[in-house]
Parts: C-alpha cells; structure tokens; sequence
C-alpha cells in the first residue's frame, strides 16, 4: 500500500471591507471551503463607515484561493483580496474583487512578482496597435492597477490590525 501525501499551501484573505451582516457569511464561506470554523476578529474600517475588515491567515491544499475567491465574488459591497503561495508543483496566486471592478487573478512567482502569460502580453499589444486602447492602459489592467488603486484606502486603513490563523486538515 503506498501512502498517499498531498501538498499543502497558505495563504491570506484579506477582507478590506464588509457591511456587518455578511460577516457571518463570510466566516461561513470560508469555513466552507478550508473544511473548518472559525471566528473570525472584525475590526471597524475606518476608510468606509459602517464596514468591518479582516486579515486570515489560512493552509489548505493548493487551488484554495480561486475556491475562496469564487466563494466571495459577487458579494455586493464586499471587497477583499486572497493570496495563496506557490508549492513545488504549483504557481502562486492572488485575487482581487471589488463590486465596480469584479475579480482580478494573477500569478505570482516565488517572491510575489505577477507573471503575466506571453499571450496577455501580445492581445494587449495588439488592442493598443488598433487604437481600441493605449498599451499603458493595458499594461496597466495586466497588472491589477485598476484594483490596486481602489483598494489603496482600504489596505492602509487596516494597518496594525490582527491576523487570525485558520487551518485545513490536509
């Protein structure tokens, strides 16, 4: 009989913003995905009045990230990120939602740099070559610049704030 080993992985979500009755839904969702409960430690967020925000720490098995993220998106007036670090077998990744903007998904490589794919890279060449946009601008969305701008305020706004560990049996 072999033994069968599954690689495990991290990772952090970071929920900028959330009115407070879906909190209890976020904490479910999550839980849902990793296998686990949790309480999670929701602070006020000062950059947008009646909001709450929270940072989990999280392991569980690689693809995580993209389940907590098709967990969450769509949520009207939430805002979070969710990163998941790379394996031996497996890239990392991160993930931004907004309610204007919808999901952003990027890899990462070993120190948190996104990697874009060679085809992204020339589709944005060739909108820009046709005038439809400017390379820059698609250069731009490539690199998740439209999400960062607008969860800026909200990132700073959660400095010093706690972070809470969850865990999947793997």
């Amino acid at each position: 009989m072999t033994a069968r080993t599954t690689t495990a992985t991290r990772g952090v979500l970071y929920v900028h913003s959330a009115p407070s009755a879906l909190c209890p839904h976020i904490e479910w969702a999550v839980g849902g995905v990793l296998g686990v409960s949790s309480h999670v430690d929701w602070t006020a967020q000062p950059a947008q009045s009646g909001t709450y925000r929270a940072e989990l720490s999280w392991t569980g098995a690689p693809g995580s990230a993209a389940a907590i993220a098709s967990a969450l998106r769509g949520w009207n007036h939430l805002r979070f990120e969710v990163t998941e670090e790379p394996t031996a077998t497996t890239e990392g990744v991160r993930y931004s939602y907004t309610p204007d903007l919808g999901v952003f998904h990027a890899v990462t490589g070993l120190h948190g740099d996104l990697m874009i794919p060679e085809d992204r890279l020339k589709a944005a060449v060739v909108k820009a070559a046709l005038g439809d946009t400017t390379l820059v601008a698609e250069v731009d969305k490539l690199l998740g610049k439209p999400w960062d701008d607008e969860l800026e305020t909200f990132r700073h706004a959660g400095e010093g704030a706690p972070v809470r560990w969850l865990h999947q049996v793997v």
